[in-house]
Parts: C-alpha cells; structure tokens; sequence
C-alpha cells in the first residue's frame, strides 16, 4: 500500500497548486499518485533488464475546504501536510497554522462525540465491551472539551477513531520563506531535466515534500528486481523482512519463508544476482531481519 498523505489549508492558501504539482492530476480528481524518484531503481532496473519499472509513490489526498466532515476523509492518512500562505502579505502563517491545528481538535472533538452516541444506543444490549468503551469514551470528550487533544491522551485510543491530532503535522509555506507553489505548477508542465536546469540545483516541491515525510515518519526504501518489473517500496525504519513482505503482497507475506538479501550498490557493481551469489555478496534471512535502506530482497514463500 502506497504511503498516503493528506493537504489541509485555509482558502487560497496553494493547497490545490500543490496538489496539481505533486500528482499532475486535475484539482477535481481529489486523489492522485506522486511518483518518488530515485536514481537507485534506474540504476537497478538497467542491471536486471527489467521490463517495467515501477518508483516508490506517495497517495495525496486534498480536500475542498476545512471543517469536521471533510477533514474527517483524512482519518487513514499517514501524515497531514499544511500549506500556509506566505505569499499575499495578508496573513501571518503561524498564525493559520494555530487555526488549523484548532480545526482540526475540533474535528476529533465532533468525531469522538458521534461515536460516543453510536455506541451509547448500541451498549444498551447490555454487552460489557461496549459499556466500557462509553466509559472510555466519555473521558476522552471530557479530556478534549477541557482543552486537550488525543495526542495527549495517556491512555491507549479505541483504535475505531482514526484521530487526526495524533498525525505527523507537516507545515509548507506557500512563497519566499518556502515554496513557491505557482512556480512549481509552472515547473510541472516542462520535462523533469529542463524543469532541473531551472530549479539550479533547489529542491522541487515533491522533493521536499518527500525530504520532510521520510524523515518525520522515519522511512526507507527497499527494491525488488526481476526482469519482469523492478520496483521501489517505502517501509517504516525498523521493519522487518516479514514486513516488507506484507507491503509487497499479502500473500507473500502468509507464505513467507526465506528472503534473499543484497545491497543495492553490491547488485549495480557485481552486474547481476548470479555474480553478486558467486561473490558471496548475497545472504538468506528469516523473517526478523531488520531491513535496510537499499536492500534488494527477493521473498521465498509457499502459499
């Protein structure tokens, strides 16, 4: 599953400019794919001949406004990206970002309370599971009408709400101090190394997108590669091979039983699996295996 990021902004802010940058979709389709490039999957693909070659991507979801029900399509997203104006002189971005931070406990206060009433006419069965999760659930609007968020919450969250104030928050300032988004949809229309050439060697905006998201929701990539198609895929740090392989497939992931395991650069150099065996540069690992940024692996499994 692609890693999924939500943008949240007030009116005229450059959320829906970002949003056409990042995935060349039309403002109307309200989801789109931004590809994540990266020089090691080229790199590997020429290596294998792969047919296809397929980049790690980023699902971004932009909504048409503020408020509790639409923010709330943003409950099973990994992060939010904020996008402040920094370009008009007519509004001061700490301070939009104070509003939509507001807008967004406000929303998780609305959600709490209709899931409260949920299963408040549900635990009337007289099921105990339900009668504490009203318990639980009472504390926890008491908590958020007493100024607090869910993020603040001491305690383990029904894992039914999804909160939004628990979400990596990632702000974008739209203009000089930031990104300059009526640029970067210019940009989007040219040819990757012409829009380069422009840019002079500063990041575009899925660059930096991609930068801040890799390191707030500390990511890395790994690699599958075949002749047939050669792919990059994102995983948390510290995710195991057993992992890596319920990302790639599900059914990989039941069947699991060894992963072979080589470098990226060992793979590039040696100039095919077969050579890099030969030099010992390739290894077999179970299911813990701890996988690392640039790995190759190739998942053995019976189903």
């Amino acid at each position: 599953m692609a890693l999924e990021v939500g943008i949240v902004g007030l009116p005229g802010s450059g959320k829906t400019t970002l949003f056409e940058a990042l995935t060349h979709a039309p403002a109307s389709a309200g989801v789109g794919m931004a590809p994540i490039p990266d020089e090691r999957l080229d790199a590997i693909a020429r290596v294998v001949r792969a047919k296809k070659v397929t980049p790690a991507a980023i699902r971004v979801v932009d909504v048409q406004g503020t408020g509790p029900q639409l923010l709330g399509n943003l409950r099973q997203v990994d992060a939010l990206l904020v996008v402040l104006d920094g370009f008009s002189g007519t509004r001061v971005p700490a301070d939009d970002l104070e509003t939509l931070r507001l807008e967004l406990l406000v929303a998780d206060r609305d959600h709490v309370e209709r899931r409260l009433e949920r299963v408040e006419k549900q635990a009337k069965s007289g099921d105990p599971v339900l009668r504490r999760e009203v318990e639980e659930l009472r504390r926890l609007l008491a908590h958020l009408e007493g100024g607090g968020t869910l993020a603040e919450w001491p305690g383990d969250l029904p894992p039914e709400l999804e909160p939004l104030t628990t979400k990596s928050l990632i702000a974008l300032e739209n203009g000089r101090d930031g990104i300059d988004l009526k640029l970067e949809s210019e940009l989007a229309e040219l040819p990757p190394e012409e829009a380069a050439a422009f840019r002079e060697g500063s990041s575009s905006a899925l660059g930096e997108v991609v930068r801040r998201l890799f390191g707030e929701l500390d990511l890395i990539v790994f690699f599958t590669a075949s002749e047939k198609e050669t792919r990059a895929w994102t995983l948390r740090r510290g995710g195991t091979a057993l992992d890596a392989a319920a990302t790639v497939h599900s059914d990989i992931a039941r069947g699991f039983i060894r992963c072979e395991v080589i470098r990226w650069d060992d793979l590039v150099e040696a100039g095919s699996h077969t050579e890099a065996a030969r030099r010992g540069l390739q290894r077999l690992e179970g299911k813990t295996y701890e996988v690392q940024d640039g790995d190759v692996l190739n998942v053995r499994f019976n189903v």
